[in-house]
């Protein structure tokens, strides 16, 4: 059911809302939360699309809100839908005017209550989503920073004024690499010499996955700019040799081991539905990307050289003896002389007596 409403107000369209529930025949609300999306108007679509997909494993309001600012009178527009495949419901507002300027006025009735709400920017995000009007209502505020042109000046800002409850879409789609890479180190312990990753150019993922890199392991961990799509390759230097995983089409990765055969994993691109679907499992505080945010701002400052690989960390140190093995090896030498030299001697007196007969 699609209900339009021109020049309405908030307590209109929680009354429609109420009404296209009973036509439905559920008056009850089984929705787990509250997703607000700011959009502007040419991309409200796919975004709306994306809410409504990650509905289906987290039945929500979404209410998606196209601010319009402007020296018009101020108005409110909604197009409210329940059913017809929406997994719980959906509300489009169009605040126009001043009514753009304070647009929690609008929000904040339409929510659900004693419920959490996450508020999502497709587009990019403010600076500090904290102190942004609508992000003051979040419990978990998710910006893109590869949506912006400026990502990492937006990332510089963030790490500044972040907030419990902030992330962004740069550092979830990092979520199976750096389970994969921690993985690794679990299951092939080693000490880890130096790290590299390579993605295409202005990747705000690959200066995530530097700095968790950094924050975690301790070393230097250098960039490299390859032909994309995202993020296509991290490798960990140890000195028996490289722990890499290297993605180079976007969707299946190589994983390869010193001493193991190479391994292929699915590691395909996610959409966005997917990634908004993951944040709506963890509304807790993401520490973890609080520390790289800050390690994030420490790379910054550092020289370029010190975020560089030495060659002597890249290569892998030869396997030695030790002087015990070598001892024992010294001993054996001597004993096995002569028990060869035993065998000779049997055989030539066998073959005497044969003569003899």
């Amino acid at each position: 059911m699609i209900i339009d409403l021109t020049d309405t107000t908030s307590s209109e369209i929680a009354s429609a809302l109420l009404k296209a529930r009973r036509n439905a025949g559920s008056p009850a609300m089984g929705m787990v939360g509250t997703i607000v999306v700011v959009v502007d108007e040419a991309s409200h679509h796919d975004a709306m699309k994306a809410a409504n997909e990650a509905g289906r494993e987290h039945p929500s309001r979404v209410l998606v809100a196209i601010l319009r600012p402007g020296k018009g009178a101020p108005g409110l527009d909604a197009e409210v839908r329940v059913g017809e495949g929406i997994p719980g419901e959906a509300v489009l507002l169009r605040l126009h005017g001043e009514l753009a300027k304070v647009p929690e006025s609008v929000i904040t009735p339409l929510l659900l209550p004693d419920s959490p709400v996450i508020v999502w920017w497709p587009g990019g995000g403010p600076r500090v989503p904290a102190e942004d009007p609508l992000g003051k209502l979040g419990r978990r505020r998710v910006t893109d920073a590869a949506a912006t042109r400026r990502a990492s000046v937006d990332y510089s800002a963030r790490a500044e004024g972040y907030a419990p409850g902030d992330t962004d879409f740069a550092w979830t789609r990092l979520t199976p690499w750096r389970a994969l890479m921690a993985a690794a180190l679990d299951q092939y312990p080693t000490r880890v010499t130096g790290a590299e990753v390579s993605a295409a150019r202005g990747n705000p993922s690959a200066d995530l996955m530097a700095a968790w890199l950094q924050s975690r392991l301790k070393v230097p961990v250098e960039q490299r700019t390859s032909r994309g799509p995202g993020v296509t390759a991290v490798r960990l230097f140890t000195p028996s040799g490289p722990i890499a995983l290297t993605r180079p089409d976007g969707a299946v990765a190589t994983f390869s081991v010193p001493g193991q055969p190479d391994r292929p994993v699915a590691l395909k691109r996610r959409t966005t539905s997917e990634l908004l679907s993951e944040e709506l499992r963890r509304l807790d505080p993401d520490d973890v990307y609080a520390k790289t945010l800050a390690c994030m701002v420490e790379r910054d400052s550092m020289p370029a050289e010190k975020k560089k690989v030495a060659d002597t960390a890249r290569k892998s140190a030869p396997v030695k003896a030790s002087a015990a093995a070598k001892k024992v090896v010294t001993k054996k030498a001597p004993a096995k002389k002569a028990a060869a030299a035993k065998k000779s001697v049997a055989k030539k007196t066998v073959a005497k007596k044969a003569a003899k007969r």
